[in-house]
């Protein structure tokens, strides 16, 4: 009776400590994940609505980029505006991989957002994306304010993606 105790006691302990564990590897995969992406975080700060404009561009590639060192990676385009090929920053892939984003070479698209210099490079910061003729929009920032929709609320993020 009191060995069948002590082994209830340990299947307990075992199951709470792999419980603990499982918990704690998640809380760690989530903050790696979210490294660099928060609201406050330098990179979000570079998004800057005074410098809000809007291009009209081919899709030349969808890629996944490293914006700044420690941060996880970032679902972005190549696009070709004129003879000037711009990068331009979506979203972590956490939030919105490049297969999620059903743009391909060739695509028409409309971009809102702003300029930004990131590493001393020149790149765009996406808000929203339309694909010619209207067919499909992606929102990943409020254009207002750069507010990025990874850091909203259920209910915030239900609301901004419920509007056109």
């Amino acid at each position: 009776m009191i060995h069948q105790k002590i082994r209830l006691i340990g299947l307990i302990l075992s199951f709470s400590a792999a419980v603990v564990l499982g918990i704690s590897i998640a809380y760690a995969e989530e903050k790696k994940d979210m490294q660099g992406w928060g609201i406050d975080d330098p990179y979000n700060q570079h998004y800057n609505a005074k410098e809000y404009e809007r291009l009209r561009a081919w899709v030349v590639r969808v890629k996944e980029v490293v914006p700044m060192p420690g941060m996880s990676p970032a679902t972005a385009l190549d696009v070709r505006e004129g003879d000037e090929i711009i990068e331009v920053h979506i979203c972590p892939t956490w939030y919105r991989e490049p297969k999620d984003i059903r743009l391909r070479k060739g695509d028409r698209i409309k971009i809102k957002g702003a300029w930004a210099e990131i590493n001393g490079k020149d790149v765009f910061m996406a808000s929203k994306i339309k694909k010619d003729p209207d067919y499909d929009i992606i929102k990943v920032r409020l254009t207002k304010d750069g507010t990025p929709f990874w850091t909203m609320s259920p209910e915030q993020l239900a609301k901004e993606l419920a509007q056109k």
